[in-house]
Formats: structure tokens, sequence, C-alpha cells
């Protein structure tokens, strides 16, 4: 890849009794979106937060917020995610039975629509609604929790969809793992956004933290 990777801290990994001022941190340091993890402790084992906390951040910062909504059934709660500030909406493609109806709603509302997998998920469900996407998000650990450890055979998947998206105008996102050292497997795999939370939260070293991450993505990237 030519073009610079993405990076996307997830708030998963920040202190919450800190949210704003944590936010105005990671864009101080340099991230490029702020990566919202929203849990039901249904569709996954642990429950986060809601459409209040992403209006109470929006304030904080004006890069893209890019909301991950890991929760089922989800089309009831895509309004107000978007009504909250959202500018990116993921849904699960597992999380209902009409992908293509969620996808549908996202861009409706104004919003950039993605789709996620989890790790059992093969890619080709993504294949008829391609047209549909401006992001795909490749779970590389099972979701729920932060600081699990990357799931190497991930790396296949990234280059699948990567294929499978050719020339559209669909970025390829990744989300479990991301360390410098994984960075580039994620980014020689076609990789263009990637979630990291442990590694830019850890130390409260947030420049220095994205600076490695990116560092180590880019120079594979090429």
């Amino acid at each position: 890849m030519s073009a610079e990777v993405l990076i996307s801290p997830s708030i998963l990994s920040a202190d919450f009794a800190r949210l704003g001022e944590e936010v105005r941190a990671i864009d101080q340091a340099g991230c490029d979106w702020v990566h919202v993890d929203v849990m039901d402790g249904h569709f996954v084992p642990n429950i986060t937060i809601g459409p209040a906390v992403v209006a109470a951040i929006r304030p904080h910062t004006r890069k893209p917020l890019d909301v991950h909504l890991m929760i089922a059934p989800v089309d009831p709660y895509i309004e107000a995610f978007a009504k909250a500030g959202s500018d990116i909406i993921t849904v699960h493609a597992e999380a209902g039975p009409h992908l293509d109806r969620s996808l549908q709603l996202i861009r409706s509302l104004g919003k950039k629509a993605g789709v996620s997998l989890t790790p059992h998920t093969h890619e080709s469900i993504i294949q008829y609604v391609l047209d549909r996407l401006d992001l795909v998000l490749v779970m590389t650990v099972n979701p729920g929790f932060g600081g699990q450890a990357f799931i190497p055979a991930m790396a296949d998947k990234i280059a699948a969809i990567r294929q499978m998206i050719g020339n559209r105008p669909i970025h390829l996102e990744v989300d479990g793992g991301v360390n410098p050292a994984t960075a580039a497997v994620c980014a020689k795999a076609g990789a263009d956004v990637l979630v990291a939370g442990n590694a830019v939260f850890q130390g409260g070293k947030y420049a220095e933290n994205i600076k490695a991450i990116r560092t180590g993505a880019n120079t594979i990237a090429v």
C-alpha cells in the first residue's frame, strides 16, 4: 500500500472517569479517528456505553467518531447513534438477518456505513453488499474485551478482503491486538485503518504510542 495508515484509538482503554479529557488527549496526540466500542452484554460478553456517551464526547474532538456497534439487534439503535454524532457506524454481519437493510439505514441518515466480521466469519458474507460500504472492519480477536492477542490467521483474511475491495473507495480497518509489530502485519496484508486500545493508552504516552504504531505500519505499507 502507498497511502499512510490511519490510527483510530479505541476509548475502551481510556479512563472512563476522564473520558472527555482522554479524547482531547488522543486528538492532540495525532490520532486520525476516535474508535468507540459499543457492547451490549448480549452479542458480546461485555457492556460499555450507549448513545448518550457518544453525544457527550462529540464536543471534545473534531476527528471522525468511528462507532463500532457490537450489539444485536442493531437496527433499532442506529438512528440514536447517528443523532449522537457518529461519523462512521459499523454493524456486525452476524448481528441480524438483513445486513443490506442495516447499511441502507446508516447511509440514509447521512453517515458512513461499515460492516464488521468476527474471526470465524468468512469474508464472502460481504460480497453482495460491497457497494453499500465505506468501511470493512476485520476483528483480529474475539470481540468483547480489550487486551487480547492478535490472531495470526486473520492476516490472510485481511488480504482476501483487500482483493475483494479492489478499486472501491472502502477503508479496510483492523481491530484487536494491534501494536507496532502487528501493525506491520496488518498493513502488509492491506489494512489502511488500525484500531488500538492498550497500545495507545498505556503509560499515558499517547503521542509516542501513536507514532510507534504508525511507524510500524508504514514501514511495511509500501
